[in-house]
């Protein structure tokens, strides 16, 4: 995110845009990632939501990553 924000910068340093513009563009840049990110993880989520309740096999989000399900019960240590 922050190489594309300093690529948008930068084009509009070439651009001979005021310091006032590349910082409007940058703060666009930066909103328009965020609202995409957003929306693409929210599609993500609704798709495996959707697989999960139809029964379908579904791979977990993170690979490798292990739930609290998946831990070995700790217990305290008795005296």
């Amino acid at each position: 995110m922050i190489f594309v924000i300093f690529a948008v910068a930068l084009w509009s340093a070439i651009d001979t845009a005021s310091f006032g513009m590349i910082i409007l563009r940058a703060i666009i840049c930066a909103i328009v990632l965020q609202v995409g990110y957003f929306i693409y993880v929210l599609g993500k989520v609704a798709m495996h939501s959707r697989a999960k309740s139809r029964g379908k096999a579904v791979e977990p989000v993170a690979s490798g990553a292990k739930g609290k399900a998946d831990l070995p019960l700790q217990r305290p240590l008795s005296r």
